[in-house]
């Protein structure tokens, strides 16, 4: 793939689940022991040209997730490199048994794909809405979770998750028509945040769709004399330490941004690495807040929950 502004712009066109399955696509003729294993749902990951073009390579267990991760814990116990996906609500929280007993405790190669996850799945609703899903898959050991940032990172993510030897959690958030964040080629490393606007007042740790948001409410606060640095912190397990230390030492202030229950997800991360350092600067998570909220479009629920730039900016400034 090119990774250039033209691609940029064709990648955010499609929704992170349909880069996710074309990198899986692209990649797939590369990885002779490859299996694609889905709850159903085939076509809403976009990996329809894997079930058409290699067959072999690809098993639908219907709507039974448990039994999904099951399958794909047998294989990579066979020596294969699994993918398995389902929506992030039923693949942490159904499958959740299974992929701390028969994938974490066995530490086994298979790679989890949440679909929709935070409030993609907009007025399906709360049953739909994957809220804990960081929450639940970092507490599993070994176990690595990432949440990339937009088409290009998408790409990058599902490339490496792949690449990687052992458990992977992939969050896909954002719906169609996603605002890049990269338009052109960087480094994406697993554990390796990547700082993506220069400030020097106020520090922003944000994932996933937030990146964009935070980028946006960056520009916003510039205006206002406020210099923020946004960093994306794709890598929830493990933690970029090696930036959080520079951050902690050079900022008086972090705020961290999240599509996400503010419990158990990148700021309760970020907060239980801070914990046991003397000096470390105040902090203000953005998230969701734990409770079931009416339901409404993506957008809607966006701004409902304080997650659009605008609203960024707004909370950044007062606590600024």
């Amino acid at each position: 793939m090119n990774f250039d502004m033209r691609s940029s712009l064709e990648l955010s066109r499609l929704s992170s689940r349909g880069v996710f399955g074309k990198a899986l696509t692209d990649v797939e003729p590369d990885i002779p022991e490859l299996m694609v294993v889905v709850a159903d749902v085939a076509s809403s990951a976009r990996v329809d040209g894997i079930k058409k073009n290699a067959p072999k390579k690809f098993v639908n267990v219907g709507i039974a997730e448990q039994n999904m991760i099951g399958v794909a814990a047998g294989l990579a116990a066979a020596g294969k490199t699994v993918f398995v996906s389902t929506f992030a609500s039923f693949a942490s929280m159904r499958g959740f048994e299974m992929l701390r007993s028969q994938v974490g405790y066995m530490n086994l190669n298979v790679k989890v794909v949440g679909l929709m996850s935070g409030m993609a799945n907009g007025t399906t609703g709360n049953t739909h809405y994957g809220l804990e899903d960081i929450a639940i898959t970092r507490t599993i050991p070994n176990m690595t979770v990432i949440c990339p940032a937009d088409g290009f990172e998408t790409y990058k993510a599902t490339i490496a998750a792949a690449m990687h030897k052992g458990p992977v959690y992939v969050r896909l958030t954002g719906v169609n028509g996603f605002t890049p964040v990269y338009t052109s080629d960087f480094d994406f490393t697993i554990g390796k945040a990547n700082v993506v606007v220069e400030g020097k007042d106020v520090a922003v740790i944000a994932t996933g769709t937030m990146v964009s948001e935070c980028i946006r409410a960056a520009r916003g606060l510039a205006r206002s004399g406020i210099s923020p640095t946004v960093v994306d912190m794709h890598t929830i397990k493990p933690l970029d330490t090696d930036i959080l230390d520079k951050l902690f030492a050079e900022y008086k202030l972090i705020v961290t941004v999240e599509e996400h229950f503010m419990i158990g997800g990148l700021g309760s991360a970020v907060a239980e690495y801070k914990a046991d350092k003397p000096s470390a600067p105040r902090q203000v998570m953005l998230g969701i807040p734990n409770r079931f909220e009416k339901v409404g479009s993506y957008a809607y629920m966006l701004d409902k929950c304080g997650l659009t730039a605008h609203k960024i900016a707004e909370r950044i400034a007062a606590a600024v």
